[in-house]
């Protein structure tokens, strides 16, 4: 790190300049560290120097660090503007934790930017996590309620040693994350959550779409599919199917049809994606595996009679494949329970099981057995 060494020159005018910052060893032999953690589309960055139990002399500080070094409460460190101040959650400079976009800490709104962050440790009870705007100061030498953006409380649970204190993150999911403070034998929470990630990924990938991706249909497709299977700004995602199929970049074919239809079901237009799908049937691009998936998905909506009717097409339409057709219609028979015809295809599937398919063997045997006992 850079330590700014305010050595004063002398001109020959006889005026005074400063010399330039040179990089020294950190303060006290504490590293800088960070850590950046994505939730969804939103990044979470937390810089700090992070101390250890050892003292920097060497001093052994086990069971002084809570309570010590981390001191209970807001205290006057004796320099500085602060006579209440706030453990710096680190070491010399500010700690720091930036933000992409807004989130929710513990539930309470936090916009979107850099700040200082602070701890209050309590002896008993609850800690409090503080987030300042102020995040250019060093230590909480000069830490001022008035910026504060955001106070929470948090509950310290006990942790494995720790040597130096560590931040990190945890219960790592796609909408929320933990991120936490562990030092010697503690670990200090904060939980943070994205309720609008689906939202941002939309305004992500709509700027995505305007830039070089957006002249290939197949990420269109991608992005009406996002759109779809989180039931997310289907009537804009209508319009991106068009253009996938229309456009001078679109492509007419069963996959971009499908598509549509999947959008206008989402719109509850069943009449409108029926026909886009007749379309897609029909078409010359709607090969065994396209039509065999297409059916799986009528079968997981729930749909088993049309699903039957698509796998009976894909049979039709496709007399050499001695695998997959079969394989359609002996799952639409066993849905629809007609054991009878569903024993009779996985009979056939298994008997003309291609090489690529070995490996899953035992499981139709398993679904053929099941049939039959």
């Amino acid at each position: 790190m850079k330590k700014y060494l305010a050595i004063v020159l002398l001109t020959l005018s006889g005026s005074a300049v400063f010399a330039q910052g040179i990089t020294l060893p950190p303060s006290g032999g504490n590293q800088k560290s960070s850590v950046t953690q994505w939730i969804g589309p939103v990044s979470v960055t937390i810089n700090y120097s992070s101390p250890n139990v050892t003292g920097p002399n060497g001093e052994d500080r086990k069971g002084k660090i809570w309570g010590g070094v981390v001191h209970y409460g807001l205290i006057d460190q004796g320099f500085g503007s602060s006579k209440a101040a706030p453990y710096r959650a680190g070491a010399n400079e500010n700690t720091t934790i930036a933000f992409s976009h807004d989130v929710k800490i513990n539930g309470q709104d936090l916009k979107a930017g850099t700040y200082g962050l602070f701890l209050i440790a309590e002896k008993e009870g609850p800690y409090t996590w503080i987030f300042s705007k102020n995040h250019e100061s060093w230590g909480s030498y000069f830490y001022d309620p008035k910026e504060d953006a955001l106070r929470t409380q948090t509950t310290p649970v006990d942790a494995e040693y720790t040597e130096y204190l560590t931040f990190g993150f945890d219960t790592r999911e796609l909408t929320t994350a933990t991120a936490y403070m562990q030092w010697e034998n503690k670990r200090v929470p904060l939980k943070i959550d994205v309720p609008n990630a689906n939202e941002l990924y939309v305004n992500i990938i709509r700027n995505e779409l305007r830039n070089f991706d957006g002249f290939d249909y197949r990420n269109i497709q991608a992005a009406v599919n996002f759109c779809v299977q989180n039931k997310i700004n289907l009537e804009e995602a209508l319009t991106w199917a068009d253009y996938a199929i229309s456009s001078p970049v679109g492509v007419e074919d069963f996959g971009s049809l499908r598509t549509k239809a999947n959008v206008l079901t989402a719109l509850n237009r069943e009449s409108e994606a029926e026909a886009v799908m007749q379309k897609a049937l029909n078409h010359p691009s709607a090969d065994v595996t396209s039509v065999h998936q297409y059916g799986r998905q009528l079968l997981a909506a729930g749909k088993k009679e049309k699903a039957l009717e698509v796998f009976k097409l894909n049979r039709q339409r496709h007399p050499d494949d001695k695998f997959t057709t079969f394989v359609g219609l002996a799952r639409a028979y066993t849905a629809l329970g007609d054991n009878k015809n569903a024993i009779k295809n996985w009979e056939t599937a298994i008997k003309n099981l291609p090489e690529n398919q070995k490996q899953n063997l035992a499981f139709y045997e398993g679904e053929l057995k099941k049939l039959k006992g």
